[in-house]
């Protein structure tokens, strides 16, 4: 395998000292990362003012202020007081002084209903359970006391799921007055710089051609390139992915003055080139055509280059691998490997083939050892946050999946509508933005777009405290991953500790550092007479022994200390990302992204929201991110088991939202919001008890709910039709289709009585101290290969107790109907109640059973399983009628004993 450039790095196994570190070389000499240009790492954010005071943040202020501006504007000109040119310049400065974005509420005709509804939906409940708990049904007790158990279960369930969509917003945000406030002409530009981190664990299962493609989307994004730093994390130290981001590197030389002369969407090459449009119509300049038959032979051979390094890949020499100056590689035993950081782009020189600047590019891969724990994805992004914070400290951090790439090049700026609003700004912790995916088939069978999550629960917690924190497609104010608080109205912000401010000193011998030059970070604090070196300690116990990374996290606009030496930002972004680096600190527990769960994300943000952060949804009208998503009926119950399994953590472990934050300032919507993320997998096991009831009613005979009298009907009635109610009222202000809501309502049942039954097992075995490992799940961007997955069956055990369900109900109805045929008309009366809580059930698991069926261009399932049903049916029919079974009834013949 070759190498762009040499490199060597170093750490010493288990130790804390900072002796012994080495680093990646940027180049290839030693003195040119010595006069590696201090400019390029330095990037503070100016603050920023604004003439006048900003207006409120809704629409219909907003409306009125600019018609004010417009009346005055008018009656000046209208007395000659100003010219065309100076109405101009005032209606530019008027417009930059409105808000960033404004709050859309849905409109009361379409929420009111809704929200009757509801509270109908409550009484109707109340009278329903009143008459099932003072009617028992005395001759199938047991089943009846299960059935009623189970029904209040599910109706908290849909209560907590319920009231948190009370107050559902939508946003819009303003590109145009984000622009004019801080990109003005001839001024320097004052948009916040951006640290984008990618994450990726296996090449082999994730591609490294989606992995480039997300950098390629990242670095040729809207945004000045000087403001974006682009860190990628290889949590598998593979050679593999080092060459492919030089591959990346150099293809993005010229990918970049390409999207940018024509503004194309998407940036990502593999999707832009997929797309199934007719880019010759409309009068296309020729220019345009000979530029993109060109840039589409460059991505090709791209990728030849990528595929012969992954060939190279299949097969490990037993050297190990070897870069292109023969030193080995350092990461070839994957689980005992030093640090290693390589910046691909951004160094000086770099540029373009039209001669302009390039983003920053790093390649980052944390140091592992045997004997330490690494926390998977979480402990990957605490090494970002702290290698971050030491090379460029962006006070803007967003985090991507490596199969989830910029669709809207724009992303960056719709966040900076939120983030930089100088009202609410400051008390966002982060906007997250919507998950979107390609490769999904049209009926999406196994509710992979999850749109009802997206489109109307997420708006539903915007209306409140914020949306929660999804992983992936979020951009973080880094105050808030580091811990603090939002800024208070009344006091000003301080840390959590005593403050002090400490900076490199210009002595390139040591890490020294003089507190007395910075003097900012000690105004305001109480505790100023401390000695520095006491609030040194305390620093320490928190973030680690690191000062470069001390100072940066003290200075809340971002940017590096002045006096900071380059050289010693290398070392030290070895030192943060070793092994040992946490121990004795926060990191993990009150710092950065939280351990304790494989769904660090729902942890995260809830430990942000219990501080008292606001986070924000955006929803632009293009896409902002796509990715990959599960296509197979096991990836898809495995992806859902590990979501169900993290919440099961959480809920057994110190930071559950029943008991956890009640110092803080969690709104009570909000908590209970969490408490559903954390609670929903415990509903599995009703839900799969009041499944099975129906199958037991038809094979027994009996029936959970009593004879109706008229007053019972109405109420039985009422409670369907409110149900019914919910949901078309619901889609209709969230805009929803109905099939994607029935979709998600059967993956809804196929879920839980899975993926969510086998994480509450795991989650109690793990209190137990029994763990369990995930495997990442297999990726491709290849249209042929996702249409072939989508009927590739893969055996689990997720799929025993779907099937079961399945086979009972089924055998339930033979049963039923067979019983009804033999005792004549006035049994199927009793039965159609029966029959309709089983077809219940299969209705709700028929997309499972297409899975089990396999491709559809075999025998259509619905012809296998009516067929079987028949069969079935037949069979059971003839056994019951047959004239040579005893009979139970009529006379009995026997001998009476006597001479007749």
């Amino acid at each position: 395998m070759n190498s762009s450039t040499s490199m060597a790095a170093a750490s010493t196994a288990g130790s804390h000292s900072r002796k012994g570190l080495g680093f990646m070389h940027y180049d290839d000499s030693d003195e040119e990362n010595a006069d590696y240009n201090q400019q390029q790492w330095q990037h503070n954010v100016e603050a920023f003012s604004l003439a006048g005071s900003v207006a409120s943040k809704d629409s219909e202020v907003e409306i009125g202020f600019l018609r004010n501006t417009e009346k005055h504007i008018e009656r000046k000109e209208k007395k000659g007081l100003i010219s065309n040119d100076q109405e101009d310049e005032d209606y530019i400065l008027a417009e930059a002084r409105q808000p960033l974005w404004r709050k859309v509420p849905v409109p009361s005709s379409l929420i009111n209903p809704y929200r009757i509804v509801i509270v109908m939906r409550l009484v109707v409940l109340a009278f329903f359970f009143r008459f099932r708990i003072l009617n028992p049904v005395h001759d199938a007790f047991p089943l009846w006391l299960v059935s009623v158990i189970c029904e209040i279960w599910l109706a908290l369930s849909w209560l907590v799921d319920q009231l948190p969509k009370w107050f559902p917003i939508t946003r819009e945000t303003s590109l145009e007055r984000l622009s004019l406030r801080f990109e003005q002409e001839g001024r320097q530009n004052k948009l916040a710089p951006v640290d984008v981190f990618v994450t990726t664990a296996d090449p082999f299962k994730e591609p490294p051609i989606i992995t480039a493609n997300t950098v390629l989307s990242v670095l040729s994004v809207d945004y000045p390139v000087e403001k974006v730093n682009c860190y990628v994390s290889d949590d598998s130290a593979s050679m593999l992915l080092y060459d492919t981001l030089y591959e990346t590197s150099e293809f993005a030389r010229i990918w970049i003055p390409f999207v940018n002369k024509y503004s194309i969407e998407p940036r990502a090459p593999e999707f832009y080139f997929s797309q199934k449009v007719d880019y010759l119509k409309d009068k296309v300049h020729p220019t345009f055509v000979r530029d993109r038959r060109a840039m589409k032979r460059e991505y090709e051979e791209f990728k030849v280059r990528i595929n012969v390094l992954i060939s190279k890949a299949q097969k490990k020499p037993e050297e190990g691998w070897v870069m292109k100056d023969g030193t080995p590689w350092p990461g070839n035993n994957t689980e005992d490997h030093p640090g290693m950081i390589q910046v691909c782009l951004g160094s000086a020189g770099t540029l373009d083939m039209d001669g302009k600047q390039l983003p920053r590019l790093v390649y980052v891969s944390r140091e592992k050892r045997p004997g330490y724990r690494h926390h998977e994805k979480a402990g990957a992004m605490n090494a970002l946050v702290r290698v971050s914070a030491v090379l460029s400290n962006a006070p803007f951090v967003l985090n991507l999946d490596c199969d989830q790439y910029i669709n809207n090049s724009k992303t960056i700026r719709e966040a900076m509508c939120f983030l930089m609003d100088p009202q609410l700004g400051k008390r966002i912790c982060f906007v997250q933005f919507p998950k979107r995916f390609d490769g999904i088939d049209n009926n999406d069978r196994y509710a992979n777009r999850n749109t009802v999550f997206y489109d109307i629960v997420m708006k539903g917690l915007d209306g409140i405290q914020g949306p929660v924190y999804v992983g992936t497609g979020c951009v973080f104010n880094r105050q808030a991953i580091y811990g603090n608080k939002p800024p208070s109205d009344k006091k000003p912000k301080t840390s959590q500790s005593s403050c002090c401010c400490c900076c490199c000193s210009g002595d390139d011998s040591g890490s020294t550092f003089d507190l007395e030059e910075i003097d900012e970070g000690l105004e305001g604090f109480e505790e100023k007479e401390e000695t520095s070196f006491i609030s040194m300690k305390n620093f320490e116990k928190q973030y680690g022994m690191s000062p470069v990374l001390i100072a940066s996290v003290l200075m809340e606009d971002g940017g590096l200390p002045k006096v900071t030496n380059t050289q010693l930002l290398i070392k030290e972004a070895i030192h943060v990302i070793s092994c040992g680096y946490e121990e004795k600190t926060e990191w993990g527990k009150e710092i950065g992204w939280l351990y304790g769960s494989v769904t660090e994300d729902i942890l995260t943000g809830f430990n942000m929201h219990c501080r008292g952060w606001k986070s924000v949804y955006c929803t632009p009208k293009r896409d902002a991110f796509k990715g990959s998503a599960p296509i197979n009926l096991s990836d898809r119950l495995h992806q859902v088991l590990k979501w169900a399994l993290g919440s099961t953590e959480i809920f057994f472990s110190g930071y559950c939202p029943l008991w956890y934050g009640y110092t803080g300032k969690l709104k009570l919507l909000q908590r209970l919001a969490y408490t559903n993320t954390i609670v929903y997998p415990f509903t599995s096991i009703p839900l799969l008890v009041y499944c099975t009831i129906p199958a037991v009613c038809l094979l027994t005979g009996k029936f959970i709910v009593p004879a109706l009298t008229n007053v019972a009907s109405i109420w039985l009635m009422a409670l369907f039709t409110s149900m019914i109610l919910t949901c078309v009222l619901e889609l209709r202000w969230s805009g929803v289709n109905i099939q994607d809501w029935w979709r998600n309502e059967q993956f809804w049942v196929i879920g839980s009585v899975s993926s969510h039954l086998f994480a509450v097992f795991q989650g109690l075995l793990k209190v137990g101290g029994v763990h369990s490992n995930f495997t990442i799940r297999a990726k491709s961007t290849d249209n042929n290969s996702v249409s072939n997955q989508l009927y590739l069956f893969k055996w689990t055990t997720l799929m025993i107790p779907p099937t079961s369900l399945v086979i009972l109900n089924m055998v339930g109805i033979v049963a039923g109907i067979s019983d009804a045929i033999n005792n004549g008309y006035n049994s199927w009366g009793p039965l159609f109640g029966k029959l309709f809580f089983s077809f219940w059930v299969i209705i709700h698991l028929y997309p499972f059973l297409k899975g089990l069926m396999g491709r559809q261009n075999r025998t259509p399932t619905i012809v296998v399983l009516w067929s079987i049903l028949f069969a079935l049916v037949f069979s059971m029919i003839w056994v019951r009628i047959d004239v040579f079974l005893p009979k139970k009834t009529g006379p009995v013949l026997v001998q009476c004993g006597l001479e007749c």
